[in-house]
């Protein structure tokens, strides 16, 4: 495979490390570069590692967990980050932010209505990205970019507003029956994405599915569902130097101590000559992490 660049790496940072409990990648969106710039954050540190690119990078794994939520030490990670007491009782970790049309609420049965009340009840947005092909994707309003930049997404472009999360599960479950809402990572981190039209995918769509958005509007009001016309497609580019062959799968839990030449940075992946790593996956873990010139 062709090397492939995309925009130009910050400067070489050299003899740089940071060490604590691992965060999901921070990534911004500077619209003078429209290239996604990216932060490692471990415990207090916020490192910028664009210009880690390039270089050979070590990551270490203590093998200690501590849950994002409450701090408890814990054996095992669930939903990125949390021990299992916070992983069942939270309500942002419910089955109903998966899919939020089984919102649950008016049932009486949410784990915090207050949560529910400041989060839940609040626009939503929904979209169409292109991670690895045409998909669609709800989020807050306030969540854009960084909703698409987790993602991977090179394309994106919001379609409707919604009034509430729930709703807007009922409106991607109707895009659902037209078009994906999954990711498929190893494309994505293999670059074999096409530039699509979102304009004209947008407007099919929303003429195949102008029947059930109707009758969406009659049940929750005319205005709780808007379509959003004045807003063109946002293109994303990564700091990639080569896009990976074949894709090996990294895992501190397998393998605690990972090295090699940073070659790219795309959704919360970190992508090496010697494989691939989720970050946001392994959120909570003690980990270290050092660059130095290959």
């Amino acid at each position: 495979m062709d090397q492939l660049i995309l925009g130009r790496p910050a400067s070489r940072q050299q003899g740089q490390a940071a060490s604590g409990q691992l965060r999901k990648l921070d990534i911004r969106l500077p619209m003078e570069t429209g290239q996604a710039d990216y932060h490692l954050r471990t415990g207090e540190q916020r490192l910028a590692i664009n210009g880690w690119v390039g270089q050979r990078i070590r990551l270490h794994s203590s093998g200690q967990i501590h849950c994002v939520e409450c701090g408890r030490a814990t054996r095992k990670s669930f939903g990125q980050g949390h021990c299992y007491p916070c992983f069942s009782s939270l309500a942002h970790c419910d089955l109903c932010m998966m899919r939020p049309e089984t919102c649950h609420y008016f049932q009486g049965t949410c784990r915090d209505p207050a949560w529910g009340e400041r989060h839940c009840f609040r626009p939503h947005t929904v979209y169409l990205a292109n991670a690895s092909g045409l998909k669609v994707g709800i989020t807050r309003g306030t969540n854009m970019p960084t909703r698409w930049l987790d993602q991977g997404a090179i394309q994106a472009l919001p379609i409707l507003d919604v009034d509430t999360r729930q709703q807007s599960g009922m409106v991607e479950t109707l895009f659902k029956s037209h078009v994906s809402d999954r990711t498929n990572w190893r494309a994505m981190l293999k670059g074999e994405v096409e530039p699509l039209d979102l304009i004209a995918e947008r407007d099919r769509l929303l003429a195949e599915l102008a029947p059930g958005l109707e009758a969406l509007r009659r049940r929750f009001g005319e205005d709780a569902i808007q379509t959003v016309d004045d807003v063109a497609p946002l293109m994303i580019e990564y700091p990639v130097l080569e896009w990976p062959r074949k894709i090996v799968s990294l895992n501190f839990d397998k393998t605690p101590s990972i090295e090699g030449t940073l070659l790219g940075l795309k959704g919360q992946y970190l992508i090496l000559d010697t494989g691939v790593i989720n970050l946001r996956k392994f959120a909570g873990y003690q980990v270290s992490a050092s660059a130095e010139a290959a």
